[in-house]
């Protein structure tokens, strides 16, 4: 029987640090119903000393702060695929440090990820306790606690100087992942940067002197850059303003225009078919009187009916047979809207690739794959996303299709078919939250230099005063 008086007793939530890795304090969510130590990781990147494999991370050691940074490097112990909270599988690193909790130490093993949309930047799984604590979970910080003072004292947080450029995040909404990721990553490098609704913003149309103004009758004139976040359904009046910002001469990160492409799937399509770009073969038509010849365009049932309006899997749907399809279609069509037919690809077996191009470059990818029983489209619905290396043929299919929409930010969504990568969709305003946690990058950070690199902005680098003093 294992003697319980000996082992430490920790309450829900503890205060911890990682001596070998320079972390004096983070606090920490106790777990026993998770399995698995997780410690908040970014900017991940693995290499080689001494013929070992090894890691290099960025950490954000404070909840909802992240102009403390710690660099940290650890030998690589495996790399695993992990199931997240939110039912995702993905690939992590997996390091073996040091670990302090209360007057104790012991080694634990850690898996590094983004854990910035959860309450803890770190979780301590019951394999990390090793046998040593107990959990009363109606307690917190029984190990002892730390004040804000303490927490400042301990890291000499850097404040950074706003003396960076003023940026506007058009968007609608201040409290989604990404656009908060954008406004942390903005100030994070020292910039002015605010978040302004679309539809709270108005426009003074004028040879002379035009303007831009936001609800209070705030004037947005003097900004030297603007990142258009525009959901589908303000899609018009959101590139209006962008176009506006464009007459006056202040840099947008995606232009009007290369929004306006990609929101049209059909024009989306027949630009990159230009290009030379591979689609699973489409069908388009506006009458339902050629419903069966649309079917039969497109090699038969199985296949996919597509609104040219949908977003995020919304409106797609997986027809399995031909009478299936006939029902979807005209079904469609009695409301007056507009669909595409397109082949299905059974090799694909569920899964698709987002790759994530900032500036000419894919700076992240991933593979999704729906849950069982769901349609490819329903990624949402318990699908899983895991970190992937795409093949030279597929960057150069992501780089071309957004050049061809003339986007600098895109989400370019692939298939793999027996003939080679085919292109789905080009997203001019493609989410965050799952290919940050699925990578561990800083895409944000990269939107950021890019908005940085077209007004020629630069800032001598230093190091954080945090990194500088362990």
């Amino acid at each position: 029987m294992n003697d319980n008086t000996s082992r430490v007793i920790a309450g829900s939530e503890e205060w911890c640090s990682f001596p070998e890795l320079g972390i004096p304090a983070v606090k920490a969510r106790v777990d026993s119903g998770a399995r698995t130590s997780s410690l908040h990781a970014l900017n991940i990147r693995p290499f080689t000393r001494s013929n070992a494999r090894w890691v290099s991370f960025e950490v954000h050691p404070l909840q909802n702060e992240r102009s403390t940074v710690l660099r940290c490097e650890a030998q690589v112990l495996d790399r695993r695929t992990v199931k997240n909270s939110g039912g995702f599988s993905e690939k992590r690193y997996v390091i073996k440090t040091s670990f302090g909790l209360g007057d104790d130490r012991w080694d634990i093993e850690l898996t590094l990820a983004n854990r910035d949309s959860m309450g803890y930047r770190m979780l301590i799984g019951r394999e990390g306790m090793g046998g040593r604590v107990l959990v009363d979970p109606a307690a917190s910080f029984l190990l002892g606690t730390r004040t804000d003072e303490e927490i400042s004292a301990i890291y000499a947080k850097h404040e950074n100087k706003n003396d960076g450029l003023r940026i506007g995040l058009l968007a609608s909404n201040p409290k989604l992942y990404s656009n908060q990721r954008i406004l942390e990553a903005g100030r994070e490098r020292g910039h002015d940067i605010r978040f302004f609704d679309i539809r709270q913003c108005y426009m003074k149309l004028d040879a002379e002197a035009p303007e831009v103004h936001t609800r209070g009758g705030i004037m947005l004139n003097n900004l030297d850059a603007v990142i258009p976040r525009i959901k589908p359904s303000i899609t018009f009046y959101g590139c209006a303003l962008t176009r506006h910002f464009e007459s006056m001469g202040i840099a947008t990160l995606n232009i009007s225009q290369a929004i306006s492409r990609s929101r049209d799937k059909l024009y989306a399509l027949q630009l990159v078919l230009k290009e030379g770009l591979d689609i699973p073969i489409s069908g388009f038509a506006s009458s339902p009187m050629d419903t069966d010849e649309l079917i039969e365009m497109v090699g038969g049932a199985p296949l996919i009916v597509k609104l040219l309006e949908g977003t995020a899997g919304r409106g797609v749907v997986l027809a399995e047979t031909s009478k299936a399809a006939e029902s979807v279609i005209n079904a469609f069509k009695s409301l007056n809207a507009n669909l595409l037919v397109q082949q299905y690809i059974e090799e694909a077996e569920g899964k698709d690739l987002r790759l994530f191009v900032v500036d000419g470059k894919v700076v992240a990818s991933m593979q999704r794959e729906a849950a069982p029983g769901e349609f490819r489209a329903n990624m949402h619905r318990g699908g899983t996303a895991t970190s992937i290396k795409p093949t030279p043929e597929e960057r150069k299919v992501a780089l071309r299709a957004a050049k061809a929409m003339g986007l600098v930010v895109a989400g370019v969504d692939l298939i793999r078919s027996k003939n080679g990568p085919l292109l789905l969709e080009i997203n001019s305003s493609p989410g965050l939250q799952g290919i940050e946690e699925a990578t561990g990058k800083d895409i944000a950070g990269s939107m950021i230099s890019a908005v940085e690199r077209m007004c020629e902005w630069k800032r001598e680098l230093s190091l954080p005063s945090t990194e500088a003093s362990l």
